[in-house]
Parts: C-alpha cells; sequence; structure tokens
C-alpha cells in the first residue's frame, strides 16, 4: 500500500485563520447594513414586517401569536421628533399556530372581529434619539382608544436589490387587555388560566415613498 507524504509540516488552522482575515477585509461595505440615519416617508412592507405578541398562560407559561396582515406607514422626520406613524392591522389574520385557538381569539369572547375588524396604532410624539426612543401614540382596539407607550429603536438603512432604499424599527411595549374591553377570565387551581398582561412587539421595514406617490 502506498503511503501519502505531506509536503508541508505548516499547521492548517493558522492558514485558514489568514483566509478568513483577508476575506472579511476585502469584503465591500455596501454588504453590511448601515446605521445611518435616513429621513423620510416609507410605507410598511407587509411581507418583512412582524406585530407579535406574546401572553401569560396558566401562570407558569405563555402563548405566542402574530398577526399577518399588517399595512401603514410612516415618516422619519428631521429632527427625530417630527417623526409619524400610521398603522393598521387585520384582526382576522391573527396566527397562534392552532386554528381552534385562532378561532376563538376571532370570537366575541376576545377580538369579535365581526364587529371591530382592526386595531390600529397612530404615533403622537417620539422622543428620545434614534437608536432610543419612546413612542407615544393612540391605540385602538375594539371600541377603545388608549395612548400608549412603547420603546422604540431605528436599526438602519439599507438599498435592498430592487433599487428601493429600505429602513427598519423595532418597538416594544405592555398593555393590559382589560383596557381594551378584553376581558374573557379562566381561573384553575393556580391561578388565571390567561394573564391581563400582554407584551407587544413590532419588526417593520418600510420601503422609502416614490415621488408623487
Amino acid at each position: 500500500m502506498t503511503k501519502i507524504k505531506m509536503n508541508s509540516t505548516k499547521p492548517i488552522f493558522p492558514l485558514l485563520g489568514a483566509v478568513l482575515i483577508t476575506i472579511v477585509l476585502v469584503w465591500p461595505s455596501s454588504a453590511f447594513t448601515e446605521i445611518k440615519y435616513a429621513p423620510g416617508q416609507y410605507e410598511i412592507d407587509s411581507v418583512h414586517t412582524r406585530v407579535s405578541f406574546i401572553v401569560p398562560h396558566f401562570v407558569i407559561s405563555v402563548v405566542e401569536g402574530r398577526f399577518n396582515d399588517v399595512k401603514g406607514d410612516f415618516t422619519l422626520g428631521e429632527p427625530f421628533s417630527a417623526s409619524k406613524a400610521n398603522v393598521t392591522v387585520q384582526i382576522e389574520s391573527i396566527d397562534t399556530g392552532v386554528k381552534m385557538r385562532d378561532d376563538d381569539l376571532r370570537s366575541k369572547n376576545f377580538f369579535e372581529v365581526s364587529k371591530y375588524p382592526t386595531m390600529t396604532f397612530v404615533a403622537k410624539a417620539f422622543r428620545g434619539t434614534p437608536d432610543s426612543c419612546k413612542v407615544v401614540g393612540d391605540l385602538t382596539i375594539k371600541d377603545v382608544t388608549k395612548e400608549v407607550t412603547f420603546d422604540g429603536k431605528y436599526t438602519g438603512v439599507v438599498n435592498d436589490p430592487w433599487g428601493n432604499q429600505r429602513v427598519a424599527v423595532q418597538l416594544t411595549g405592555v398593555i393590559n387587555r382589560r383596557d381594551f374591553h378584553i376581558n374573557y377570565s379562566e381561573l384553575i387551581d393556580i391561578g388565571p388560566g390567561i394573564g391581563d398582561e400582554v407584551t407587544i412587539r413590532i419588526f417593520a421595514d418600510g420601503i422609502m415613498k416614490k415621488k408623487g406617490k
């Protein structure tokens, strides 16, 4: 049997490390998202926007869900405090991964979609800086409109492969569902089956509007 003799005794790992460092150094900077403030008017990209929620369940656990139909627009102002936002969510699009539970959430027990098909949020004030702000606005669910505050963060701007200028923002906040007449209650031995506090998370992509639109 012929044995293969290695021609070099140099360790291979340092060589691989040098190759990786070289790749990083020469990689074009345009391949990465640029964290630069980009004022302008943006339309929400529904395909890449997520409005999700987390609700305590049986005291020790949680149920997560999302809404799949989200539309609206927002303006990144100059100055930042002049920013605006207007979001509409179709409640029918609620999705927790379980059809029976989703149907119940659409019923009179919870959202009563047949009577109140949408949820809206209209921002009234942006306080702080783009990378750390408070967004104050009116949240409407069912027949209630209530002022709420979200913690916000602008995460950058990039030009996508189709020639669009695209930005992204994140919002997180907590509401009490009973404030919006979602009062369904189920008691079990260890406490409430469903908690009152709901954590809302919004990850929104926006595409800059074309002039004249």
